[in-house]
């Protein structure tokens, strides 16, 4: 009766950062050639003369260099699906953030509650789920160069400013990657410090948000050489995103004490009407400020020393979704919305060679502190409609009833250690090798206070005033793995064998308090009442959960690569990925088991017509096994089952063409038929096994009806059908100068918001939609100026659909015959968060 878990794990808030001094943020800055160049770019060395790169211009695409085998290689020797959004094309599209880039890769997925707290699914392989702290942890793995930096509530939203390229690792990287890149990895390569000589660079730039406000940025890098062999590097930003979402003024009646509450700004409260003055225009802005620091020696010819600190704190206001019985772009919600991101990492890379072998050590410690303060009261709006009344559960002292209203204080805290040692043997030798150790513990601290105002000392959780609900908890997740692969050329330059394996032990464990007071809940087997420690628990009344749960296995790979001449290859791989298991914080209900996701795949690597056309691309299918699905069981409380079987068939393919010296084309194309290959019936075995015959005349809980929740043959949530994307940018010559034109458009196909069949009924479908973004420029020596229009039509695309409580009750349409539901939302209350309105914004840079 209390949906503790019910809400998104940030209540859909953008989560951006407080201030840094505008003179760190623009540093002195100059771009250095990108270890990654863009596609379709003109041969002429960076460094050239303007002049002298004019009159080098040929039509051509630049060789693309990644590190996504743990070894620097060409992009097209690597027999991966993998997509690059390079240091130019990152600058290009006016990529800021994650939001901004992950339109561009179609092998990717998301549901998004703001910078930080995003779901990131691949190839489909996508279960929903509302990131909470109980969930899973990630299938896709997001790394800031060597290190891993993915949390159970989303990785970190790293500024995109002075970064050498992305990198996205499609299918299964088990091998090399271990956990959680179960369906893939995406790596964010930074750029590095340059002893060879100085650089320096600034952007500012401000822009428009329709129906919204106005926005602006200020970034800037500067590289010092301080040495023949070493130099730092030196990166700061501020942004500030403009809000869009209006928070209405309105009122709300509990039907169980009558009490009203408004959030209009000149209400006055009375015994009968609570005041809260929340109400503002474009409400959801945020700020959001971060630094990077990074030093590099050169020990000698074969040993270098790799340090960076980065930062980044983000303050976001309001919400980011709307409620359509509202209004476009609006909500009315009653209590303060905000919450703050802040984390640093500092990472330390050696690279060296003993004998002819690479050597490689990669450490990292991350810091992540949030703080969030959430509107709760649709979840007492929604159940105060119910049968038993909610409402007359609240009373203050006195013993009369009370404003019911919910709202959210929560405080996460993360540490993360990761350790990595490899070595590799010569790229060119016809029998190569890459091989290593990794260490990873991962410690969240979780606090989440569910407040109401003016509850009674009996009801409330002893020694939190006003909290009917405490969750104080740590969960620590800790993985080891000896991985590595190994290559022979069968016929040298011309066909290749790899195989690779990954032996892994994870160690999950869950302690701590979460409950009611035993008050308001006498009888509940956790909260005071489970109590199984009379001691107090880091400021709660005790220890009323403490679980862990270990395991061992191991995952495989082979691959089989036919280069067919210097410019094409192909490729066939089966290669297997996995996601740890874990425990469910109800103490009646088994720990859930690891899921495995075996991928069949064959792929193509081609450049044709003298290297100015590149066309990739990969068939699979992928069965995952045994998939982790996270639902609101009884009290509201997040429960992670093994959900059963699926599979996925699909298709990637990528295209960059240079038509000529002045226009560039790309487009990247996925399609996917992602669905259940046996029934979810929402049941377990007595050894916590999926159950795939539902038992007949048995009433499913979680429904009120009979059968499966999701039948064999639903399609996975979250990911569409199809989705693609077409970029297209023609540069020309003004006397000495050069001017550019850009398009790009996206298209998504519709996706269902929930694997399950009633509840994805009751929330609905997400559309599809298409945007188009254009932009111009003009360069001038050192200096260019950019224009651009974003999402130029003001299309709502949707991006997430959920409710603040069990489907059943926040979703449910109104009968008047039984007076379940509210009249007020006759089709329940359903929020959907939507892109960025038409945005009209400009961008200076300048380079010395």
């Amino acid at each position: 009766m209390n949906g503790k878990d019910s809400r998104p794990a940030t209540s859909l808030q953008r989560v951006r950062m407080t201030r840094l001094p505008l003179a760190v943020a623009i540093c002195f800055a100059m771009a250095v050639p990108a270890m990654a160049q863009d596609a379709a770019k003109p041969a002429a060395s960076s460094t050239d003369a303007p002049a002298s790169a004019k009159a080098k211009k040929v039509a051509t695409l630049g060789t693309v260099t990644v590190t996504a085998q743990k070894r620097t290689e060409d992009v097209q020797k690597v027999p991966i699906s993998i997509q690059v959004l390079g240091n130019e094309k990152i600058e290009q599209l006016h990529i800021n953030s994650f939001d901004d880039y992950v339109k561009y890769l179609p092998s990717v997925s998301y549901q998004s509650a703001g910078p930080g707290f995003a779901e990131i699914y691949m190839r489909g392989v996508a279960s929903g789920g509302d990131g909470n702290h109980s969930g899973s942890r990630p299938s896709v793995g997001v790394y800031l160069d060597e290190q891993p930096v993915t949390t159970v509530t989303g990785p970190l939203d790293i500024h995109m400013y002075d970064i050498a390229r992305v990198e996205v690792l499609a299918g299964p990287q088990g091998s090399l990657y271990g956990a959680s890149a179960e369906s893939g990895a995406l790596r964010i390569i930074t750029n590095k410090p340059d002893p060879s000589g100085f650089a320096a660079n600034y952007q500012v730039g401000m822009d428009s948000v329709a129906h919204g406000g106005i926005g602006h940025i200020a970034e800037g890098m500067v590289n010092i050489p301080i040495s023949p062999t070493a130099a730092i590097r030196l990166v700061g930003w501020h942004e500030h995103d403009a809000g869009y979402i209006d928070n209405k003024a309105g009122t709300r009646t509990f039907p169980v004490s009558g009490i009203t509450v408004s959030n209009a700004p000149g209400c006055t409260s009375t015994s009968m009407l609570v005041c809260t003055h929340a109400a503002k225009n474009n409400y959801n802005d945020n700020d959001i400020n971060g630094g990077r620091a990074a030093l590099k020696v050169d020990l000698n010819d074969d040993w270098s020393i790799n340090g960076t600190l980065m930062g980044q704190n983000t303050i976001a206001n309001g919400n980011m979704a709307m409620d359509p019985v509202v209004g476009d772009l609006a909500v009315t919600h009653f209590y303060p919305e905000k919450s703050s991101d802040k984390w640093w990492q500092a990472a330390l890379t050696v690279q060296g060679k003993i004998g002819n072998f690479d050597v490689t050590y990669a450490y990292a410690h991350l810091k992540r502190d949030q703080v969030e303060h959430n509107d709760y009261s649709d979840y007492s709006f929604w159940y105060d409609q119910l049968p038993y009344a909610y409402g007359s559960y609240l009373y203050d002292n006195s013993g009369a009833l009370i404003n019911p209203s919910q709202y959210i204080i929560g405080k996460d805290h993360y540490t993360m250690d990761s350790h990595e040692l490899r070595l590799a043997s010569p790229k060119d030798d016809r029998l190569r090798v890459v091989g290593g150790l990794f260490w990873e513990k991962s410690v969240h601290d979780i606090e989440q206070r569910y407040m109401v105002n003016g509850l009674a000392d009996s009801l409330t959780v002893p020694g939190w005033p006003s909290t009917i609900w405490l969750t104080e908890q740590v969960r620590t997740d800790q993985d080891e793995a000896l991985f590595g692969e190994l290559s022979y050329d069968i016929i040298p330059d011309t066909l290749t064998a790899t195989i690779g394996g990954r032996y892994f032990r994870a160690d999950n464990s869950l302690g701590g308090f979460y409950g009611f007071s035993s008050g308001y809940s006498p009888s509940s087997s956790y909260g005071v009442a489970g109590c199984i420690s009379p001691q107090p628990y880091r400021g709660a009344p005790c220890l009323d959960f403490n679980k862990n749960v270990k395991e061992t296995g191991s995952l495989g790979k082979i691959n089989l690569t036919w280069n067919i001449s210097p410019t094409k290859m192909v490729y066939v791989t089966r290669s297997e990925g996995y996601r740890p298991g874990g425990l469910n914080r109800r103490g009646s209900l088994p720990p859930y088991k690891s899921d495995f996701l075996t991928n069949y795949e064959m792929g193509w690597k081609t450049t044709w017509m003298n290297n100015r056309l590149s066309f990739n691309g990969s068939v699979f299918q992928e069965d995952w096994k045994d998939f982790q699905f996270s639902i609101l069981g009884a009290n509201g409380l997040t429960e992670i089952r093994n959900a059963n079987q699926a599979r996925i068939r699909g298709m990637e393919t990528e295209l960059n063409w240079a038509a000529t010296y002045n226009l560039q084309l790309s487009a990247g194309l996925a399609y996917y038929d992602a669905k259940l290959t046996a029934n979810y019936c929402g049941n377990l075995d007595a050894n916590g096994n999926p159950v795939t015959v539902c038992p007949v005349g048995t009433l499913n809980p979680a429904t009120g009806v009979y059968g499966p929740l999701a039948p064999s043959g639903s399609q996975l949530p979250v990911t569409p059908k199809f989705k693609g994307n077409l970029v297209a940018r023609y540069t020309f010559d003004v006397g000495n100068d050069e001017a550019f034109v850009q398009g790009a458009m996206v298209h998504v196909g519709k996706r269902r918001s929930d694997l399950r069949s009633i509840e994805n009924g009751l929330v609905g479908d997400m559309p599809a939609y298409t945007t188009m973004d254009l932009s111009a420029g003009y360069t001038h020596n050192s200096w260019t100026i950019s224009f651009y229009v974003n999402n130029l039509f003001d299309k709502r695309a949707q991006l997430y659909k959920y409710t603040e409580c069990a489907e059943a009750v926040c979703a449910a349409h109104y009968d008047p015959v039984t007076g379940y539901g509210s009249p007020v939302y006759p089709n329940g209350q359903v929020y959907t968060v939507t892109n960025q309105p038409r945005t009209l914004g400009f961008t200076f840079k300048q380079e010395f």
